[in-house]
């Protein structure tokens, strides 16, 4: 199990750790998932997220390489801007999906801590002849996301940087409470905030300036799955994997088959925008009292299974037994009621309009 440069902090917080994605993390503190999802929903909370992975590209051909190997167009970033991306299969299907941050002299691509060595192995196997420098720095780098509706606050307190004055999807550099980061306004949880990017070895200076009495709440991976699935934002190996694609999963923004460059799936996606996809993500909510359907639960939709339950819990803004699944597309609809195996007994439920919560993120 490998361990973040926190780890000794999450312990002595007296967290409860589990094993995630090949890390050790902190899924709640003991203030528990509720006030922790409260806190990011309604203040502000700090989450340790450094297992995820970061790659370095750089070289000449840098930005013509990343136009290859990602299906948004990193041609319309400027130096200062971040896209959501998918690193995509030959059939339009997910490898995994990404952001991608263009500097002034390099990119840099941020993955799922699960998918680091099939990620890296993906892009290396298509660097061919380019002229492109490629440096897996994941060990090396630190993330905290600090999210909540008082999260600018929080930061600009410890910062000379403008950040009241960074747009969403855009990042600045700088040092905050005294570490060199670069901070972007991103995140995965549907309310505004800000994600950290910093050396390994500053992050303990960085989560003490952040988190503390009067300031943020520490939050752990329980309430960041509540706070994203509320949000209607999608998890790999869930809601997304290498069976699905980004039509299919609502996430056609991301996909630009005109942008001018070939990209691995391109015409997969082709095929598929011109024939209409055959289903897709839905939300939806139990409308049987008492019951949850959890992730992997097979989905009923006339007598007949058309999926498992991709994401699904209580989620306390909601405060009902919510979840995702793909239905067929024509039934794709809010309104639609189908059925779930939850442990041997069929339930009801009601596919509703995503999010589920609405995003209060700063445009």
């Amino acid at each position: 199990m490998k361990q973040t440069p926190l780890h000794a902090v999450h312990v002595a917080l007296g967290a409860k750790m589990v094993p995630f994605a090949g890390f050790e993390m902190p899924v709640s503190y003991p203030a528990g998932i509720s006030a922790e999802h409260k806190a990011v929903r309604e203040n502000v909370g700090v989450f340790d997220v450094s297992h995820m992975g970061e790659f370095e590209i750089s070289g000449s051909d840098r930005n013509a390489f990343v136009q290859r190997v990602t299906c948004n167009d990193v041609g319309a970033l400027k130096p200062g801007q971040a896209q959501y991306s998918g690193i995509l299969t030959k059939d339009g299907t997910f490898v995994d999906d990404c952001l991608v941050y263009r500097f002034e002299d390099k990119l840099m691509m941020v993955v799922n801590a699960s998918n680091i060595k099939k990620d890296w192995d993906t892009i290396v196997a298509q660097k061919g002849g380019a002229n492109v420098r490629l440096r897996d720095i994941s060990d090396e780098t630190a993330l905290l996301a600090v999210q909540g509706p008082k999260a600018e606050a929080l930061v600009g307190q410890l910062t000379s940087i403008g950040v009241a004055m960074i747009p969403y999807y855009h990042f600045a550099q700088g040092k905050v409470a005294g570490v060199q980061c670069f901070i972007s306004r991103t995140g995965y949880t549907g309310e505004d905030g800000f994600e950290l990017y910093c050396r390994a070895g500053d992050a303990e200076t960085l989560w003490h300036a952040f988190v503390g009495a009067g300031r943020a709440e520490p939050v752990g991976l329980g309430a960041r799955d509540t706070l994203r699935l509320e949000a209607g934002l999608p998890l790999y190996g869930n809601d997304i994997d290498d069976t699905t694609t980004p039509y299919e999963a609502g996430l056609s923004f991301i996909v630009k088959l005109e942008k001018g460059s070939p990209f691995t799936g391109l015409e997969a996606l082709k095929r598929q925008k011109l024939e209409g996809v055959k289903r897709r993500l839905v939300g939806f909510k139990v409308t049987e009292p008492k019951t949850v359907a959890r992730p992997g639960f097979a989905v009923f939709l006339d007598g007949t299974q058309v999926d498992i339950v991709r994401s699904g819990t209580v989620t306390p803004t909601v405060n009902a037994a919510v979840g995702t699944a793909y239905l067929p597309a024509d039934r794709a609809k809010p309104g639609t009621k189908f059925e779930i195996d939850v442990r041997g007994k069929r339930v009801a439920a009601e596919t509703l309009k995503m999010p589920f919560v609405p995003h209060r993120t700063k445009k």
